[in-house]
């Protein structure tokens, strides 16, 4: 069976769960953990890579050990420190780390005081009052406990995949289906489309000469685990990761119209489907009818652009369709001209080696300027942040003085100076102000205590945006999507502040963050406070993740006017300046 970059990262992330709940050397863990991560966002096939004898040993935090284990894992599926470190624990005990406010420390403690290996046994002992007596614990995390077990097993929402994994696997597959003899177009649709931060199952179309095929190559993909139907149209397959795929295969005549209609959203079509119907037409995945004596004729359908215009519309783009006044704004001609790639001059916020990035300084500058861009923020983590080596301020200082140094020696690209500093509980900043002064920007986070109440936590952040040196709130919401709920706050209330206070709000566009989501994005639009789409790199590799930031700023409506580092860094530093 082939094996995927998810796979390889599914085995890191247990590995990386089974160390922690033994109370592994923390550094050992975090290494499999940033492998996993890495693995999981690579634009790149790692078996196709060791098929072509690639050095591994040259991806980002990727030594001799994991290089060997990921050849390893290419060649059976699995690795041997995997399956050692299953026969010591109960092969469900990782499940328990799904569940809000239960980390390894707290697994560790239930199995050894109470056996517990399932979610099921962790719910009998809440409700038995079992874990109340064990130390650590009390009756307000067994009450916890138990809300939290009940919820993931009534939870009746079926499985949702970030928004990344979708996108390999669309990519793959549609590399796949053109390939396919007959094949004229294949194209992803449904929530992929429209750049949803999450999706379920996966909707493909294709157009093909008669004889192709294609459904029979479908069925027979490397990845298929189960076929839930074949047709000669349609056909539906549950994939190895669980995730479904529906095929389906269209007139090329009636392409554009199946594109909308299958691309959603359901509310977007209800809404045009009205309208048309307004008009005496009626439009549906076949195409754009007109009624006539004796029964319908059909008026267009070809593409997408064409049905649109039957309905007297402009094209409206497939972030938007969620019926959330995209219709309105195209027929009085208020659509956005949405963000693009090519709007960004920089990233503000990335790491490096001195925290816990994987590139030198020079290394990310020259990776951001081959992705055209023109400046780039170091901004590093500070002193708090120990397990991830983060500045104080004699480190920072040095780091400062490096960058004056690398700047002259730069051609092409600027690189500014910052920090990603975290906010502490009561709203001070983890560094003083006679450090912070000598910044280009400040970019200010949240990394822990995200359990306070709602009150509390805005207070935190208003006083953070208060701070005189403070300039972009970072992943603002605190959310890691499928893992991380958002921390509770008044959003709006933050929003007003940042702007009366001149300061600016993150996109951040790691592919577990995304953060802010799409209507956070049109409220800061809403409210003039301008977005600052950051990568949160990593690795210069990483900066290739400012894609995924603009697919969610599209889905908030934001125009290149609306995000802060589309700006020349000669109109960026004055704004930067307002705050420092």
């Amino acid at each position: 069976m082939p094996v995927h970059n998810a796979d390889i990262a599914a085995v890191f992330s247990e590995i990386a769960d089974r160390l922690e709940i033994e109370d592994a050397n923390p550094f050992r863990v975090r290494a499999y953990r940033n492998a996993a991560r890495m693995v999981g966002e690579l634009g790149r096939s790692v078996r196709t890579m060791v098929e072509q004898g690639a050095d591994l040993d040259a991806l980002p935090g990727i030594g001799p050990d994991l290089a060997g284990k990921m050849r390893e894992i290419v060649a059976t599926g699995s690795c041997a420190l995997l399956e050692r470190l299953r026969k010591e624990l109960p092969p469900t005990i990782t499940e328990l780390l799904a569940l809000p406010g239960i980390g390894p420390k707290r697994v560790r403690a239930l199995h050894h005081e109470l056996d517990v290996q399932t979610i099921e046994q962790l719910q009998q002992a809440a409700q038995q009052g079992c874990i109340r007596a064990i130390h650590g614990f009390g009756p307000k995390t067994e009450e916890q406990i138990l809300r939290a077990t009940a919820a993931h097993l009534n939870l009746k929402h079926p499985r949702r995949f970030r928004r990344v994994d979708g996108l390999a696997v669309a990519e793959s597959l549609l590399a796949f289906l053109r390939s396919v003899p007959g094949v004229v177009q294949a194209e992803a649709a449904g929530s992929l489309r429209r750049m949803r931060d999450t999706v379920g199952d996966l909707d493909l179309l294709v157009t093909a000469r008669p004889g192709s095929p294609v459904m029979d190559r479908f069925v027979g993909f490397e990845d298929v685990r189960r076929v839930l139907a074949h047709g000669a149209s349609k056909a539906s397959v549950v994939l190895r990761n669980g995730m479904q795929v529906d095929l389906r295969a269209v007139p090329g005549e009636s392409f554009g119209a199946a594109w909308l209609y299958f691309t959603g959203s359901k509310a977007h079509n209800i809404a045009l489907r009205r309208l048309a119907q307004e008009r005496g037409l009626k439009i549906n995945e076949y195409g754009v009818y007109r009624r006539v004596q004796g029964g319908a004729e059909r008026i267009t359908g070809e593409t997408e652009v064409s049905v649109y215009r039957a309905v007297g519309l402009p094209f409206i783009e497939p972030e938007l369709r969620e019926d959330r006044g995209e219709l309105e704004a195209a027929r009085q001609g208020r659509l956005p001209l949405l963000l693009q790639r090519t709007d960004l001059r920089g990233d503000l916020h990335v790491h490096t080696l001195d925290s816990d990035g994987h590139d030198t300084i020079e290394a990310m500058a020259a990776a951001a300027r081959e992705q055209g861009l023109d400046y780039l923020a170091i901004t590093d983590h500070s002193r708090r942040l120990a397990m991830v080596h983060g500045l104080d301020p004699v480190r920072l200082a040095k780091q400062i003085d490096r960058i004056d140094r690398v700047n002259e020696r730069l051609r092409g690209v600027t690189v500014l100076k910052g920090i990603e500093v975290d906010i502490l509980e009561d709203g001070t900043l983890d560094l003083p102000d006679s450090i912070l002064q000598r910044l280009d920007l400040v970019v200010g986070a949240v990394h822990h205590r995200f359990n306070l109440a709602r009150a509390k936590q805005t207070e935190r952040l208003l006083r953070a945006i208060d701070q005189r040196h403070f300039t972009i709130l970072a992943h603002p919401t605190g959310r890691l999507i499928g893992e991380r709920e958002p921390y509770d706050i008044d959003l709006l209330r933050v929003l007003r502040h940042a702007r009366q206070r001149g300061c600016f709000v993150e996109l951040n566009a790691h592919p577990a963050r995304l953060d802010l989501d799409d209507t956070a994005c049109q409220m800061a639009k809403a409210e003039g406070v301008l977005v600052s789409l950051n990568s949160d790199a990593h690795s210069a590799l990483d900066l290739d993740d400012l894609q995924h930031g603009i697919g969610q700023a599209r889905r908030g409506w934001l125009e290149k006017a609306d995000v802060l580092n589309t700006r020349t860094l000669g109109l960026l530093r004055p704004l930067l300046a307002r705050t420092m």
